[in-house]
């Protein structure tokens, strides 16, 4: 009886322990085939009959037009407006765009060291749904502190990752000989985003308000975050191509690279803070960015103040800020052919030239053309910093690199709205504004010319 009793009880430990394997077994087949699919997914991506870094840039505009609903150019656009319906004053809402934009420049160090490690799908996704939420956050604001949580969040994400520094970081990776006209169409996109975002805002904010404005952004946001993380990769040889679309081992490809050994050198960030070229590059950016800004903020209030209707000024800085955008792939073309040195140069003292104008003209007659001739010089003013960046220094370090300069880059880009609006308060008028950025401009012009290329640290 007792070993009837056993044999029972090992046939149905046997038979428990069939049943755990076989679970087992199939749990791991599961496992493996689900692991299989989100690897599909993860790893889908379209295959264009051109080279992929092109649809990248697509692709990256999505962000960027994501991003510049927050832009301070975006909201100096409709300062007026919202100041107007909750009592605040100009000089509030720029320290708005003062603190969003330092905020967003703090990132930047930790920014540039992530995209260089995993690239940019995971941090543009995170970073437009983040910016998504804070457009619907926006149009319920009710007191100037949760204005500021909610513009100063949306900035610190929209910025780097989809913007500037991570954008510009993809253009650097997929792109060699082509590398500034891929950067002219980073900042074509953005400042096509800035011209489309001021159109949407101005167009519902005059028929409706400023809330649903905000609102219809995050209503079109959303669905644009799904091809981002769809599309986006971190280089070209994560795909199995090279930067320009180059066939691996090519003896062109082989000559290129072995022609361009700086553009391929990975620098140490303190070897680059020892190089007297890269602070030339940092402070000439600083103040031609930090002088654009300003102006750019004061624009629209400068044109309203001296007569010109607020629908016509607004007009004025949208197509100033299209026909400069439609102008950098062309700068960026010209930089590949000439020396972006020179380029740069000649960037910063032709913007000058309508900035002194500004001083004399009757708004009324010219004001719009000036605005308009101005927006068109300085439209490549934000990216030609990043250009010489990736020529001095090229693509293994750009990213580290810029994440050095985004500190400053962003400190101008916020200093310039409050140091206009103090400028207006303090004196009154805006020809002190002009004649400031005149000989910004052309402090700037100096340090870029003394820029050389760097000599490779020795390492032992």
């Amino acid at each position: 009886m007792k070993d009837k009793h056993l044999r029972v009880k090992c046939v149905s430990y046997r038979l428990h322990y069939s049943v755990l394997r076989y679970m087992d077994t199939r749990m791991a087949r599961i496992g493996a085939e689900l692991r299989s699919i989100s690897d599909s997914i993860l790893n889908w991506r379209p295959r264009p009959p051109f080279y992929y870094g092109w649809l990248v840039l697509g692709t990256a505009a999505l962000g960027a037009f994501i991003a510049t609903g927050v832009a301070q150019t975006v909201l100096g656009g409709i300062q007026d407006l919202i100041a107007q319906d909750m009592g605040w004053d100009r000089t509030t809402l720029a320290f708005a765009a003062t603190l969003a934009t330092w905020t967003s420049g703090l990132t930047m160090p930790f920014v540039g060291k992530l995209v260089d490690r995993y690239g940019p799908r995971y941090m543009m996704l995170a970073a437009a749904l983040v910016v998504s939420a804070c457009f619907f956050a926006l149009s319920g604001v009710n007191s100037i502190w949760q204005f500021y949580i909610a513009y100063i969040i949306s900035r610190s994400f929209a910025g780097p990752n989809l913007q500037n520094l991570v954008p510009r970081t993809v253009a650097v990776n997929f792109f060699r000989r082509k590398r500034n006209l891929a950067l002219g169409i980073t900042a074509l996109n953005r400042i096509g985003g800035e011209s489309l975002n001021l159109l949407i805002i101005t167009l519902v904010a005059s028929a409706l308000n400023w809330r649903a404005a905000y609102r219809t952004l995050g209503i079109i946001a959303l669905p644009l975050c799904i091809p981002l993380f769809l599309i986006m990769r971190r280089r070209p040889e994560d795909i199995g191509l090279r930067p320009d679309g180059d066939a691996a081992g090519t003896p062109s490809a082989r000559a290129r690279l072995e022609s361009a050994p700086i553009g391929e050198f990975d620098w140490w960030l303190r070897e680059v803070v020892r190089v007297p070229s890269f602070w030339f590059i940092v402070w000439a950016e600083f103040l031609s960015v930090t002088t654009t800004a300003a102006v750019a903020f004061q624009l629209v209030p400068f044109l309203t103040d001296s007569g010109m209707s607020y629908q016509t000024a607004a007009f004025a800085l949208m197509v100033s800020i299209l026909l400069g955008g439609l102008s950098v792939p062309l700068w960026g073309y010209l930089s590949d052919k000439f020396t972006i040195r020179r380029l740069t140069i000649t960037v910063i003292l032709t913007t000058a030239i309508p900035t002194l104008t500004f001083a004399f003209i009757d708004v009324q007659s010219v004001g719009f053309y000036v605005s308009v001739i101005w927006g068109i010089a300085s439209g490549s003013i934000p990216i030609v910093g990043s250009m010489m960046i990736g020529e001095y220094f090229g693509r293994r370090s750009f990213g580290a690199v810029s994440g050095l300069t985004g500190p400053f880059r962003t400190a101008a880009m916020g200093l310039g709205p409050s140091l206009g609006a103090l400028l207006v308060n303090i004196t009154g008028g805006y020809a002190v504004i002009f004649a400031v950025a005149v000989a910004s401009y052309i402090a700037a012009a100096t340090l870029t010319y003394s820029v050389q290329h760097p000599t490779m640290p020795r390492r032992g």
